[in-house]
């Protein structure tokens, strides 16, 4: 068994952009061979969290709306009141979803459903470099 650490890095839009990851994640398995094992994603920062979803407008505009009646971002927040940022509703927006998601590897492919792909959101109030660390855990092939 072998692990290996890399690093996706990408431009967010903050305010909820949600990005589809699942590209990424699967052209590194296949550049780094990993067969057997699992992909664990993670996303440094407290604005941003990983999840799965079907990545289509009206799922993606679902979960939007969902995420703002859970913690509304003209709520009162301490965060607010305390550093005033106005990010108070991404940090508690970004502690519901959590930082990261693993995903198990068979064949050299990710085991998702068929409408189901990895999703990074990005909830800050600005736009915002971000890092997800992918960790390939498991059985690679050996070079050629």
């Amino acid at each position: 068994m072998r692990i290996e650490t890399h690093t996706l890095a990408l431009r967010t839009r903050g305010f909820t952009d949600i990005q589809d990851l699942t590209p990424a994640v699967a052209a590194l398995l296949r550049e780094r061979r990993l067969r057997e094992g699992s992909a664990l994603l993670f996303a440094g920062g407290s604005t941003a969290g990983l999840t799965t979803i079907e990545f289509e407008e009206g799922a993606v505009a679902d979960l939007r709306a969902a995420i703002e009646r859970l913690a509304p971002q003209r709520e009162t927040y301490a965060h607010d009141a305390r550093w005033g940022d106005g990010n108070g509703f991404a940090h508690v927006r970004a502690a519901l979803m959590g930082p990261a998601l693993e995903v198990p590897v068979c064949g050299g492919e990710l085991l998702l459903g068929t409408w189901q792909q990895i999703v990074l959101c990005d909830f800050d109030n600005r736009s915002r470099r971000r890092s997800v660390v992918c960790q390939l855990r498991g059985l690679f092939d050996a070079e050629p």
